[in-house]
């Protein structure tokens, strides 16, 4: 995997039902993310996994850009509530993205959020994207750097 970190089966608890809680009041993330899998928590690290579709893909058939930063905007999020546990994670400041290859309908992505840093006003938070090939993380398809306004 891509982490050295343990799973930890209480946070993983946690960001799970985080996200069940999160996922009924945001349109966008029930449209793209409604099949998302976390596979794996642990103070401040999440990871998922999720079969792209065609509602993923641009018309020239690779992952939409805006639904790669639909990731790294909710990894993000995710890796702040798996921080240590809480049950607001902020509203964005800034993501930037940086595009390395792509994926297609059918190929599943892992991603994996990280908190570097929660404060009491900003947290910033990393993304990886892997294209997942023979169940292994693959080429990254994408990178991305989150910053969250956390004082809400």
């Amino acid at each position: 995997m891509s982490s050295e970190t343990a799973n930890d089966a209480e946070i993983l608890a946690h960001v799970e039902k985080f996200w069940e809680g999160r996922k009924p009041h945001s349109p966008i993330y029930q449209f793209l993310l409604d099949d998302i899998k976390l596979i794996h928590a642990s103070k401040g690290v999440v990871r998922a996994r999720l079969l792209l579709t065609k509602a993923h893909v641009n018309a020239h058939g690779g992952i939409h850009g805006s639904v790669s930063a639909t990731l790294v905007d909710w990894v993000g999020g995710m890796a702040i509530a798996a921080w240590d546990k809480r049950t607001k994670t902020g509203v964005s400041t800034d993501i930037h993205i940086t595009y390395q290859t792509s994926a297609k309908d059918g190929d599943t992505i892992e991603v994996e959020g990280r908190a570097g840093k929660v404060g009491g006003t900003l947290a910033f938070t990393t993304a990886t994207i892997w294209k997942v090939v023979e169940d292994k993380l693959g080429p990254i398809i994408a990178t991305g750097s989150h910053t969250k306004f956390v004082r809400v």
